[in-house]
Parts: structure tokens; sequence; C-alpha cells
């Protein structure tokens, strides 16, 4: 079983916000595969849907971005998942806007939700698909991870998401590797 978390913020006011960038790319890739977020359990929405005779499992946690950990340890303790089946889904401050790599095992940079993942699963050793945010420094950096995108940049995310629809199944199927290869070259 793999499973596929997208990080973001609940409610309608962290709609299209720079730290919402999980779940928005988890909602067009489920959107793609016509299924939907049908049901809620461990204060997450989720979905299962099967790849290649394996059970898929999306999650999007209804906790705040920072406390994200702990839904995802339910699902992992719940159903028995090893951590190298994750794959977190974030945004990132310190990469160029639409700039995304894969990577594992690798340092949280300072983002909150993936510390409290770190503590909660007690490692760092799953994979994330980081998706560049950019930084302006003028603007308080929570203010601005909860700022909208703007019109042109909802614009070219769609371009980005194009590109980026069939990692949950690669993720399925590659290797770590063959997987950053095909991701991180872009």
């Amino acid at each position: 079983m793999k499973l596929i978390v997208g990080l973001g913020n609940p409610g309608r006011e962290y709609k299209n916000t720079r730290h919402n960038m999980g779940y928005m790319l988890i909602d067009k890739i489920a959107e793609n595969k016509k299924i939907s977020f049908d049901k809620e359990k461990f204060k997450a929405k989720y979905l299962e849907y099967t790849y290649d005779d394996e059970k898929v499992l999306f999650i999007k946690p209804l906790s705040f971005m920072n406390l994200s950990g702990g839904v995802i340890k339910k699902y992992v303790d719940f159903y028995k998942i090893d951590l190298k089946d994750i794959l977190i889904i974030h945004d990132d401050l310190d990469m160029s806007f639409g700039r995304i790599k894969i990577v594992n095992d690798s340092s949280s940079g300072g983002h909150n939700g993936i510390k409290d993942i770190e503590n909660n699963l007690g490692s760092k050793n799953y994979t994330r698909l980081k998706i560049g945010i950019s930084n302006d420094k003028t603007i308080n950096t929570k203010d601005y991870v909860l700022s909208k995108f703007s019109n042109e940049e909802l614009k070219q995310l769609d371009g980005i998401f194009s590109n980026l629809i069939d990692v949950v199944d690669d993720f399925c199927t590659y290797k770590l590797d063959r997987l950053k290869g095909k991701y991180n070259s872009k």
C-alpha cells in the first residue's frame, strides 16, 4: 500500500494559498483520475484507488499544516504502511516558483508541517515532492505562505500540475533514483 499525502490547511479561506500546494496537486490528480475525496477518517479526507494491483491511499489532513504529523501517524499505524511507501506533497519557500524536487531522508528546511511529520513518525526517511512557491522577503513569512496565488500564478500552476499528473503512478512503480531522475531534471 502507498500513502500519498497532500499538505495544506482546511477551510475556504485557505483555498489557493501558497501553503496549500499539496492539497491543490492531489485534488488535480484525483480530478484527472475521476475519483473524489468521499471519505473521512482520523481527521483527514481520504480516497482509495488501485494502480497496477497496488492499493493507493490519498489523504488531505484536516488538522492545520503544522499538526499534520499526528494525522499521518494514525494512517501509518492503522494500515501498517512502511515509511518508504509514503509520498508527502508540499510547498517549499526556498525554491523558485514552480520548481519541483523529489527528496528522501532530507531536512525539513524549516517547514513546520514537515517538522511535525518527522516528530510523529520518528524519522525523515520517506519521500517528499517539494513544489517551489518562492519567497517574498518583504512580507512576513506566515503572511506570505498564507497569501493567495495571483491569477497568473494559477495559470502557471495548471501547466506545472499537468507535468505532475503521473507522479503518483510513477511513485508506485519507479525506484526512487528513477523517480528523481524523471522529475528533478525538469
